[in-house]
């Protein structure tokens, strides 16, 4: 009679470790930096929790900012000499430019690809090109919309100069918006990154740019929707 108990005792267990394997694989994990967030709006809720209203808003606060910094896992394409997106979000631009003055790259002109973020966006970047950070520059600055043209020039921002193990140079900048007040980057000059490898994240809507040698073949459009770590934006030639 025990054997059945046993039998059971293991189906039961392998239900729940099917059920654990099938939210881990539809709840994304959320970013370290968001923690914070998401502990404020459930300790709300706790101290509140004889008040429905306080209770409610704490509760509806950890879900928005569980909601806001989560991690999704993605799988970059594995062909060489690709630049994948470092950010979720929609093309915005795409034009021949300057590379970013902070950076003190090579003076020679660049193609730079916009990609602007909602707050419904994935707020993690991630290494457009696997290779060595060059430089990591920081910028302060204004908060205008990241929408508007001159977001590039005037606005807080984070630049990060990467070079792949061919030696071509790519950039990547992040830049706070109206409502993006913080600007978060683990990356330091010397690191190794890989393809999509999460480098940063940017608070409540902003924008990426991305520059590439004039050289490459771009191979997305303005108003494309782009997959930070998976969506080709160019292949260097």
């Amino acid at each position: 009679m025990a054997r059945p108990a046993r039998s059971a005792d293991a189906a039961d267990e392998s239900e729940i470790s099917r059920f654990v394997s099938l939210v881990r694989s539809t709840v994304p994990p959320v970013h370290a930096a968001g923690l914070p967030f998401i502990a404020g709006g459930l300790g709300l809720a706790a101290v509140g929790h004889r008040h429905r209203w306080v209770r409610n808003t704490g509760l509806t606060a950890a879900s928005a900012c569980a909601l806001f910094f989560r991690h999704p896992p993605r799988v970059p394409p594995t062909r060489p000499g690709v630049v994948v997106a470092p950010a979720d979000g929609r093309v915005t631009l795409i034009e021949r430019v300057r590379p970013p003055t902070a950076l003190d790259m090579p003076d020679v002109p660049m193609t730079r690809i916009s990609i602007f973020l909602s707050v419904f966006d994935a707020h993690v970047q991630r290494a457009p090109v696997a290779g060595e950070v060059v430089t990591v520059k920081y910028r302060p600055g204004k908060f205008v919309s990241a929408e508007r043209d001159e977001a590039s020039e005037v606005n807080e921002c984070n630049s990060v100069w990467f070079r792949t193990p061919g030696g071509v140079d790519v950039a990547a900048v992040q830049i706070a918006g109206l409502v993006a007040r913080r600007i978060v980057c683990t990356a330091s000059a010397g690191d190794e990154v890989a393809l999509g490898e999460t480098y940063g994240l940017i608070r409540f809507g902003s924008r990426l740019d991305t520059y590439v040698p004039e050289s490459s073949r771009v191979l997305v459009e303005i108003g494309q929707r782009a997959i930070a770590g998976e969506t080709v934006l160019a292949e260097l030639r």
